[in-house]
């Protein structure tokens, strides 16, 4: 009656994929978003809302929603008011964030499912502790669960684990440890208590649950948080003999997976060392919700200098690991590497017998990685690490191949000089043979075209208990161990074309004649090709069905791929864990030619929909540096440094600017350094540096010549500020010789005794200048019709203007420094605009003599240049 038909647990299973469905897409993402925005919602009112989502096709596909059907109403407890049985109903308590319990099963085609949940919101260390012991029962139990196993016995393994891990936590154990479930929903007949002595069969599918109550959390701050309970059930099968059962809702029950951190309004004001009214916003946030207005002004500042603080204690952090990572490196003494005897065969009976090796011809024995070589008539095997290169060339109807083996003389970039175990022995340094060009009879190609294979090859990935196995279609076989791999990859096939796993190794394996260290399984979700000779309306019945099929074909992979991960990670024991990348949190960037979609995980950055692929892993990253911020520039570059300072740097370019924040927020989130600056600076010899001396590079600041705050740029800054200075006085001095009439002889007489090693005489020069001003002051005179006090005033505003053309000549000679320069072009542009101001009074004159005037004065300056020129040619 029990053990169930094979149609019949595949029946269950699906009431097993609905029951997680509703779970996951449903409750918890409700229960998620009644704590994110703090709202007030009863028990009652969310079990309603499992029950109307049961039907729902958003969250149930691939089962006809028809057949569909609750076997209980699902329970939702909280706030210390716990009873783990199923024979409760949700009351109208409202939601407490605490311990949540969510208990739902679902009925398809009269077969029953059951998952029990506990959501933890904020757990202290001891509810963490008591969780996971309550995993590790319910995994013992699953052990026991063998067929030919009585039922006691099952139970009595459960309570001896509880006595030998926690004794105390036996009077809080719930009395029995589930029952058997098909069409109905309880068989009370065969429940894992004492006295049930039925034995296991194979395909008998049990609710099993296990489940602390009455515990006492003293840590809780209001009343309802002083009592919970943990439970947590699965729809577990009874498989073959000397296997544990197997979950069917499979649905992910680890602490990091269920627990819910948020942070409240005193949490908030602690961590911003007593700022007020400035929270952080958080993405579980139960505290203050800010406003529109308040999130653009004072929280975005605070988080701005709460992220700046958190760097400044990651950049003493650092160099004093990066100081005890060295000191711990160069402690220890590097072993010299001592390259293996390389012996292919031991014994003459282990030579391959192939007619090839007889008829002396060049032989490769895969087995034992060889090469057999006729040498003098002897077939002489070689082990291909031996061989260096090979080289073939085409003379006429001959073709030579040119073997090339390392030898003790040959050590160019091995630095393996003196590794040989024998280094005295005779070695080979290089073999040529030579062939005919000429066809046999009967021959097509070449033997050595099958060895090209392609990069992409279709076939089928198998998970094994120690590692993966690729078979092709063809039958090349690709084998991945799971102590290999480093980290491994689900991307499912939300937004893109193919849904894809993915596995970055520690060390690379050879496939297809070359080493690779990523390696992607992926299948195609979608029509990546678009067929653009048909010509039918957007609304056709056929593209709206294969559009339809496409959805469905989406999920169908979607959910093979995942149960594939799941199984995978049950089997390994969670040894292998596979990571999903966060597409809400992915910015563009250049990590090679082209631009791409970076997405972040919970440990890596990458990039996999494109090949190659992109990889970095976060622990791996000593700090990360911007370079080209500008306002001005639209993107800036990232650059990687890792905690192997041998290892390259990775770097990924043409990041928009406006993600600069963004990438800031979730670099400080991973507790990485970051830094910045406005150039492109040359990593291979910063890295050359450092890793040359290491212990000097740390004692002279280490990293901290990438802060931009530095010395030299307020050097830099006050320098510029005495220039200023410098640059201003002589404006001063001007300004005095505009209020005295009589400054222009004195200050040619200065100028003239500074610059006396320069320009010779000067003396001569200001002689010259007088004549000519006297010239032009008696042509002023007689061509004006000016009263004497008209005259006199425009002769004390011409010798205003007389300093400057000497001025000017004196400076364009006198270049020893820099401060007389820019007082030179100062004064340059001060006296040109007093030499427009007569000018402009002049404009507003009636007489027709201010034209006169006007026009005497603009052709003086042609007259002075040109005696100018004359006095430079004399003084020649």
């Amino acid at each position: 009656m029990c053990p169930k038909e094979d149609v019949e647990i595949l029946t269950i299973k699906k009431a097993c994929v609905v029951s997680v469905d509703v779970f996951t897409k449903y409750l918890k993402d409700q229960i998620m978003e009644i704590i994110d925005s703090d709202k007030k919602v009863k028990h009652s009112k969310l079990a309603e809302g499992v029950d109307a989502a049961v039907t729902n096709k958003k969250y149930i596909t691939g089962v006809d929603t028809s057949q569909v059907d609750m076997c209980y109403p699902a329970i939702i407890q909280s706030g210390g008011n716990y009873t783990l049985k199923f024979s409760v109903v949700s009351d109208k308590n409202t939601l407490h964030f605490g311990t949540i319990i969510c208990s739902l099963g679902a009925r398809y085609k009269s077969y029953c499912s059951n998952i029990v949940r506990t959501l933890l919101v904020n757990p202290t260390s001891a509810i963490e502790e008591n969780y996971n012991f309550l995993l590790a029962l319910q995994e013992e139990i699953m052990k026991k669960m063998t067929p030919s196993t009585k039922i006691s016995a099952v139970y009595e393994a459960g309570i001896a684990y509880v006595k030998q891990e926690k004794p105390g936590m036996l009077d809080h154990l719930t009395k029995n440890f589930g029952f058997a479930m098909g069409i109905e929903f309880r068989e009370s007949s065969l429940m894992i208590g004492p006295k049930t002595h039925a034995l296991l069969k194979k395909g008998m599918v049990f609710n099993l649950h296990v489940g602390l109550s009455n515990l006492n959390n003293p840590a809780a701050t209001d009343k309802e948080g002083k009592n919970y309970a943990l439970f947590i059930g699965d729809t577990v099968l009874v498989g073959e003999p000397g296997a544990p059962a197997t979950v069917l809702t499979n649905s992910k029950k680890k602490v990091k997976n269920i627990g819910i951190y948020l942070k409240d309004e005193e949490e908030e004001e602690e961590e911003g060392s007593g700022k007020e009214n400035e929270p952080k916003p958080e993405i579980l946030g139960r505290g203050k919700r800010t406003a529109v207005i308040e999130s653009k002004l004072r929280t975005e500042h605070s988080s701005e200098e709460k992220r700046k603080q958190h760097q400044k204690e990651l950049a003493q952090q650092l160099n004093e690991i990066a100081k005890a990572r060295l000191a711990q490196q160069s402690g220890g003494k590097e072993e010299e590497k001592i390259r293996k005897s390389t012996v292919s065969y031991k014994s003459l009976s282990q030579m391959p017998r192939e007619p090839e090796v007889k008829e002396l011809k060049l032989y490769v024995d895969k087995k034992y990685e060889t090469v057999i070589l006729p040498v003098f008539g002897i077939p002489v095997p070689f082990h291909i690490s031996t061989i260096k290169n090979i080289s073939q060339s085409v003379e006429g109807d001959y073709t030579y191949l040119r073997i090339n083996f390392f030898h003790p003389g040959a050590t160019m970039g091995r630095n393996e000089g003196g590794s040989y175990p024998q280094p005295d022995a005779t070695f080979v340094k290089e073999v040529t043979y030579r062939s005919t060009n000429t066809k046999e009879p009967g021959e097509i190609s070449a033997p050595s075209a099958n060895l090209n294979t392609a990069f992409r090859m279709t076939g089928t990935l198998e998970a094994h208990s120690n590692g993966f196995r690729y078979t092709s279609v063809r039958g090349d076989k690709v084998d991945i161990l799971y102590n290999n791999i480093k980290n491994a990859f689900f991307q499912p096939g939300d937004g893109e074309m193919i849904i894809l796993l993915h596995f970055h190794l520690k060390h690379a394996i050879m496939f297809g004649k070359k080493k690779h260290v990523d390696v992607q399984f992926y299948t195609e979700v979608g029509e990546i090709t678009t067929d653009l000779g048909k010509h039918q309306h957007m609304h056709d019945r056929d593209d709206l069905a294969a559009e339809q099929s496409e959805r469905e074909l989406r999920h169908k992979l979607k959910t093979a791929f995942k149960s594939f991960c799941e199984k995978v990670e049950t089997l390994t024991k969670q040894e292998i864990e596979f990571d999903t990348p966060f597409r809400e949190l992915g910015f563009p960037g250049a990590p090679f030619r082209s631009t791409v979609l970076l997405q972040p995980t919970s440990g890596c950055l990458v990039h996999l929909t494109e090949w190659p692929p992109f990889v970095i892993t976060l622990e791996d990253v000593e700090l990360v540096h911007f370079e080209r911020v500008q306002f001005h520039l639209k993107n800036f570059d990232m650059i990687f440094v890792f905690k192997d300072y041998h290892k390259k740097i990775a770097m990924v370019n043409a990041i928009p600017m406006n993600m600069l924040d963004h990438v800031k927020e979730w670099l400080n989130s991973c507790d990485i350094r970051y830094s910045e600056g406005v150039q492109s600076l040359n990593w291979a010899k910063i890295m050359k540096t450092i890793t040359d001396d290491p212990e000097g590079f740390f004692e002279s600041g280490g990293w901290t010549f990438l802060d931009p705050e530095s010395d030299a740029e307020n050097e830099e800054v006050d320098d510029e500020e005495e220039e200023d200075d410098d640059a201003y006085e002589p404006t001063d001095i001007e300004s005095e010789e505009e209020s005295d009439e009589d400054s222009d002889y004195s200050e040619a007489s200065e100028d003239s005794e500074s610059e006396e090693e320069e320009l010779g005489s000067s003396e001569e020069s200001g002689k010259d200048w007088s004549d000519l001003e006297r010239e032009a002051a008696e042509e002023d005179n007689e061509r004006s019709n000016y009263p004497a006090d008209t005259y006199s005033k425009n002769k004390k505003k011409s010798k205003h203007d007389t300093p400057s053309p000497s001025k000017n000549r004196h400076s364009s000679k006198h270049k020893s420094s820099s401060s007389k320069s820019k007082s030179s072009s100062k004064d340059r542009d001060r006296r040109s605009s007093d030499k427009h101001s007569p000018k402009k009074s002049d404009r507003h004159d009636k007489h027709k003599s201010s034209h006169s005037s006007s026009s005497s004065s603009k052709k003086r300056p042609r007259d002075d240049s040109s005696d100018r020129r004359k006095s430079k040619k004399s003084r020649k």
